[in-house]
């Protein structure tokens, strides 16, 4: 199995697609030179990925040879967006799965253990018990209320 690698362009001043029209055939063609076993062109909303896989083992130039070409480095430098645009790496580009699945990451700190549920019957208080409960005079039928200061 061969060692992938992604460039990934986004849309700059002008579109990634029209980038990919202009140095695709190239880049494909330098690839297949330099020993390439597979590509792949993603077109994805923000840009294009090209996925280019090479043998672990080369005997004509490889990844870095590619790379290090002066037709691959016009390439990458006549990308739309030459500051934030381009993005180059090891592994399958865009939304592909890793080669080596992830280790679980241990659970934080906080999900350790739940605290113990406080007894409601603790908190609860009688107000009936404690509220003394004032009597509130009567005059002629009709309760009257203290005035409140």
């Amino acid at each position: 199995m061969g060692e992938w690698w992604s460039i990934e362009v986004a849309d700059g001043e002008f579109s990634a697609a029209s980038w990919k029209d202009a140095h695709g055939r190239d880049l494909i063609r330098t690839a297949l030179e330099f020993g390439a076993e597979d590509w792949a062109w993603v077109e994805r909303p923000w840009g294009v990925v090209l996925e280019l896989c090479f043998p672990e083992d080369t005997t004509v130039g490889g990844w870095s040879a590619f790379r290090e070409a002066t037709l691959v480095q016009a390439a990458l430098d006549a990308v739309p967006d030459p500051v934030n645009g381009l993005l180059v790496y090891p592994g399958r580009g865009g939304s592909s799965g890793a080669q080596v699945p992830r280790k679980p990451k241990p659970a934080p700190a906080a999900a350790a253990a739940a605290l113990p549920e406080p007894d409601v019957r603790d908190e609860v208080i009688d107000l009936a018990s404690t509220a003394a409960v004032e009597e509130l005079p009567v005059d002629r039928g009709r309760v009257v209320y203290p005035l409140s200061a």
